[in-house]
């Protein structure tokens, strides 16, 4: 079987984007060598506190970081999904990082997406199963999720016993 060996097309990215480009791929380099479990929980670990990314911020991550690795744009899909990433999470936000294998004929892949869609992606990944996929994880607000407390004050007319000392009041 053969697969194709060509590199993606590249896009103009400014000086600066490409440069932290650059910065996300060296992270990723180091990252992609652990074990699966272990780069899922460093990944889960990264993308605490981001919010969602969105197509078009992912789009641009994808297209800095192939703009400025050859090895990225060529077949190196899990570090370029990881080093997609990290671009996002360097602004904040973290895109859907996935990894799936296909078994007719088999492949496996690792890629980012957006709602549920794959960014930027010439397979068709329907075809994958998703293996590992790391989520967005942004934390919910402390003020949306405390629920009242309730005072509670003795009743004159109640119970003596120790027991009963304590009722809520009325509403």
């Amino acid at each position: 079987m053969s697969m194709p060996v060509t590199l993606e097309r590249t896009t103009r990215v400014p000086l600066r984007r490409k440069a932290v480009a650059k910065l996300a791929v060296g992270v990723a380099r180091a990252l992609v060598p652990l074990s699966p479990m272990r780069l899922r929980t460093a990944l889960e670990f990264l993308s605490r506190g981001a919010r969602p990314a969105t197509a078009a911020g992912t789009l641009s991550a994808r297209q800095a970081v192939v703009a400025s690795s050859t090895r990225c744009a060529g077949q190196r899909c899990l570090e370029r999904s990881v080093a997609v990433a990290l671009l996002c999470r360097a602004g904040g936000t973290w895109p859907q990082w996935c990894t799936g294998v296909r078994v007719d004929p088999f492949r496996a892949h690792a890629w980012v997406e957006v709602d549920g869609v794959a960014v930027d992606e010439a397979d068709d990944m329907s075809l994958y199963r998703k293996t590992i996929t790391v989520l967005p994880r942004h934390p919910v607000s402390t003020a949306t999720t405390r629920t009242p407390t309730r005072r509670l004050v003795r009743d004159p007319d109640a119970d003596p016993d120790p027991k009963n000392d304590i009722t809520p009041p009325c509403t």
